[in-house]
């Protein structure tokens, strides 16, 4: 994932999608999100478990632990190492799931400039993206520091370019991750060996002009003419 992904469908797709039948408490809103072409610092729909009820927050992508001033702000953590990175360990406990439509890379098939991909699942269905965060929730109002980061993995076999995918659950493990009742230990099993296999996904090439975030529209996933899907 090289910093773009598109949430375009409605917060309602994606609770579907998770198959959760708790009540919603819903502060993303009910209207499409139309996001083709997100990039870090973006607003994205967010899910954690509150008690008994399934809660939707809009969230910024990107995060990192307040007296972490002199580094860039994360996008994601590293599977292998999340779980027991100093870094990482206020928000270890805030297991969250992001719901996107697809992701995109860029590779460098040795032209003037590299060839983006848009990778998705086979089945058109929302991708469930294990994450963690600092966001809002009945003790603790939206506040500047709230912000959540994929977990991710070097999974391979993709147009994995950057040598790093989300970690991506379906729907049982999802609700299992979100439960705040599993045990740290089971959710570190879930992340390091439960994730979706590749061949769940496919890849294509899309037309090259994505640049600034403003660009947005359906136009931004449609398959260049000829690009072989499934790649």
């Amino acid at each position: 994932m090289c910093g773009r992904l598109s949430q375009y469908r409605g917060i309602h797709d994606f609770v579907a999608a998770l198959n959760i039948p708790n009540a919603l408490i819903n502060y993303a809103g009910d209207q499409p999100f139309e996001l083709y072409n997100a990039a870090p610092s973006a607003q994205l729909a967010l899910f954690h478990q509150e008690g008994q009820f399934l809660r939707a927050d809009m969230v910024r992508w990107g995060w990192r632990p307040d007296w972490a001033t002199d580094c860039a702000v994360p996008i994601k953590a590293r599977v292998e190492r999340v779980a027991h990175n100093l870094f990482f360990r206020a928000i270890w406990p805030h297991r969250a799931i992001s719901a996107i439509d697809n992701w995109f890379e860029w590779v460098d098939e040795g032209g003037p400039k590299k060839q983006p991909y848009l990778i998705r699942r086979k089945d058109r269905a929302p991708i469930l993206c294990a994450a963690i965060g600092q966001y809002p929730n009945a003790e603790h109002k939206p506040e500047e520091h709230d912000g959540f980061v994929f977990i991710s993995a070097g999974q391979g076999g993709m147009v994995d370019a950057q040598d790093w995918q989300p970690v991506t659950l379906n729907p049982e493990l999802a609700r299992e991750w979100l439960n705040p009742a599993t045990p740290k230990e089971r959710a570190e099993q879930i992340m390091l060996f439960q994730r979706e296999p590749t061949e769940a996904f496919e890849w294509f090439k899309i037309d090259r002009p994505m640049g600034n975030v403003q660009n947005q529209g359906a136009h931004l996933i449609t398959p260049i003419a000829g690009s072989d899907e499934d790649a």
